[in-house]
């Protein structure tokens, strides 16, 4: 028997083999995460003078607890300029002041914290280090992609080249000339080294935090909202504690504790 057509046939699938890796790659969070913050390094340098603005990526400085990553810092004689990065699609609802905020994509609703508190302990971090007021360092949110704001949002959290103007609506200079190379360079020497090491550990770091937020807190799988503990009344398993979700009776989602 001639199997030279068949294994023709399995030779000409390869071809297919680097596509479905490239389509992976490109759906995978890590190469969004990695998009927006390209798309915010262009803007950063097509809009703001090098002259008067440093853009320093991807800072990973140390904590008490483990390690804080920064997307991008900008530094000018108006301030610090810490700038979060969400490459996220879709209606997005929140405000200010709430822990979580929501994603929608069609009839799909999910939660995520809320980048203002993220970005919260980044500045407390970084003022910590530079030894700066609260006058002197701004946190800037910025959503790359195809989202939409459904909310009012702070003038800190905007789209795309909105944190460039935002940046730029600083005009009252808040340190001198010396003063911000002085940062620049303590930046520089503070922060951990760049290396896959520094960013496996920081990952690892950030999932112990995700999964003791989890257990002290679980989100409801069904629609995205917290969790509280119940008690069984009735039944095989009356005393018995659980997880139920706060939307009761809206949501009837529950889960073991």
């Amino acid at each position: 028997m001639d199997f030279t057509p068949i294994f023709a046939s399995l030779l000409s699938l390869w071809y297919f083999i680097p596509l479905f890796i490239c389509l992976v790659v490109l759906r995978s969070a890590w190469f969004k995460g990695i998009l927006g913050e390209f798309m915010v390094n262009v803007i950063a340098r097509w809009q703001l003078d090098k002259q008067h603005y440093h853009l320093i990526k991807n800072v990973t400085l140390p904590t008490e607890d483990g390690t804080t990553q920064i997307d991008h810092i900008i530094v000018s004689v108006y301030g610090v300029f810490v700038v979060e990065t969400k490459n996220i699609r879709g209606w997005i609802f929140g405000s200010a002041s709430q822990k979580n905020w929501t994603q929608q994509l069609y009839k799909h609703k999910y939660r995520f914290q809320n980048p203002l508190h993220q970005n919260h302990k980044h500045l407390k971090t970084l003022q910590t280090l530079l030894d700066l007021s609260d006058e002197h360092v701004f946190s800037v949110i910025v959503f790359i992609g195809d989202s939409h704001f459904k909310t009012p949002m702070p003038d800190n959290v905007t789209y795309g080249l909105g944190y460039a103007r935002y940046i730029k609506s600083k005009t009252n200079p808040v340190l001198t000339l010396a003063e911000k190379d002085a940062i620049i360079s303590q930046i520089e020497s503070g922060r951990l080294s760049r290396s896959l090491k520094t960013n496996r550990e920081h990952v690892a770091h950030v999932k112990q935090l995700v999964e003791r937020h989890q257990t002290d807190e679980p989100l409801c799988s069904r629609c995205g909202h917290k969790m509280v503990k119940r008690q069984s009344k009735k039944g095989d398993n009356a005393g018995q504690f659980f997880w139920g979700c706060s939307q009761y009776p809206k949501c009837r989602n529950i889960r073991p504790v």
